[in-house]
């Protein structure tokens, strides 16, 4: 997922973006409204975690100009106030949750799933083909019972694929969902991942359609 880092602060904008990261997301980090609004048209952004206290435009107004030009992801508001009122406003105006500063790193990554499986309409944590089961919360993949350890970008790559079952993804879709802004990525990065994705779990599970990307075709019925 490419998650939006609204956050004026910058020390504390930088330590959440490599956090994320470390946790498997590509992050982009503005620092304004506006700059958040010119991303937004310009990217695909599955969460916005939108600071309040943003200069210029408030992040509350930030809020219902983005719901109101469309933006039906998550928006996770981030905010150092904590009055019943601001929440009334704040969920009232589109966002799906808050979390208050400071906060603990998995808990906000723990927020950010949750409010995406609502803003999706999909409260599944696990995602299961054949006897691959990928269970989301934990980061864990098993097959046919026994663990297999995946790194981060591997685990993402598996999922945004399981996620999209029978779709085709092609390498730049892939390359989003997995690097932030200015984030060095090698021509054959995704190659690589997929590579070792079909050593660890099967060379049949993930097939290339030839010049598009990258597909898990969905399980045949039995």
């Amino acid at each position: 997922m490419r998650i939006l880092l609204t956050e004026d602060d910058p020390q504390l904008g930088r330590a959440t973006q490599i956090g994320l990261e470390q946790g498997g997301y590509a992050v982009d980090w503005v620092t304004s409204a506006e700059h958040a609004h010119t991303a937004v048209r310009l990217h695909d952004y599955g969460c916005i975690l939108l600071d309040l206290g943003l200069p210029g435009q408030d992040g509350m107004q930030a809020l219902g100009v983005l719901r109101d030009n469309g933006y039906s992801g998550a928006v996770l508001v981030v905010t150092a106030r904590d009055t019943v009122g601001e929440r009334i406003a704040g969920l009232d105006a589109g966002a799906d949750d808050f979390i208050v500063k400071p906060f603990d790193l998995d808990e906000l990554a723990a927020r950010i799933r949750s409010a995406c499986r609502r803003a999706a309409g999909r409260l599944r944590e696990h995602l299961v083909h054949g006897d691959l089961v990928l269970d989301i919360a934990d980061r864990q993949v098993t097959q046919g019972g026994l663990p297999v350890m995946l790194t981060v970008k591997e685990f993402r790559i598996l999922q945004l694929l399981l996620e999209h079952g029978g779709r085709v993804l092609s390498r730049e879709q892939l390359e989003k969902n997995l690097y932030s802004w200015g984030g060095e990525v090698e021509s054959n990065a995704v190659q690589v991942h997929i590579h070792h994705l079909r050593k660890k779990l099967g060379r049949d599970l993930i097939r290339t359609v030839h010049a598009i990307g990258y597909c898990i075709d969905k399980p045949k019925a039995a």
